[in-house]
């Protein structure tokens, strides 16, 4: 396939494609350290338009806030970097689309930004579903090797994708790093 994207996530990104529509889910992502990533790698695949329903890129708070309402108590008192953030992106996804799924990340792919307490390679990722529990929260922190800004960013995308995958929730804990 002519693609500039690294093998491995337009990989990932076919089968998620295949699983979904086989299980006729919609999905969207919510993605910030990612910038597009993983909704270019799904959009790289051929028909993918009956699956992927919207990728929304909020880098900024500011974008986090006004597209996919975040609370902007949310931001302050947890940071943009962590698991109340990525689930209010996550649902902010599902309802500004028509998704069945929605996986939301952000994170620290650096090379700076990073802290002690949240260093480069630091990814929060939430998974929501259209119908489900709200209080059911789906969500893991991820610390990535500091591989680079493309490493990380890789990792995070590929464990993006992972939890887009139909069944149970999966962990995102659960995906290789």
């Amino acid at each position: 396939m002519d693609t500039i994207l690294p093998p491995q996530l337009v990989d990932s990104a076919r089968k998620v494609l295949e699983a979904n529509r086989a299980a006729g889910r919609k999905i969207a992502v919510a993605e910030s350290c990612t910038g597009g990533l993983v909704s270019a790698a799904l959009t790289e695949i051929p028909g993918s338009s009956d699956v992927f329903e919207a990728g929304f890129v909020t880098y900024s708070n500011e974008a986090k806030m006004e597209v996919l309402k975040v609370s902007s108590d949310v931001l302050e008192t947890f940071g943009s970097v962590s698991i109340a953030v990525a689930w209010s992106m996550a649902q902010g996804a599902l309802r500004r689309s028509n998704a069945d799924v929605a996986v939301a990340i952000t994170g620290i792919a650096g090379p700076d930004g990073g802290s002690e307490k949240k260093p480069v390679g630091t990814v929060v990722f939430a998974q929501a579903e259209r119908g489900a529990d709200p209080q059911h929260i789906v969500a893991d922190a991820r610390h990535f090797e500091d591989t680079g800004r493309a490493g990380v960013r890789l990792q995070a995308a590929l464990c993006a994708l992972e939890l887009l995958m139909p069944g149970e929730p999966a962990e995102a804990s659960g995906a290789d790093a």
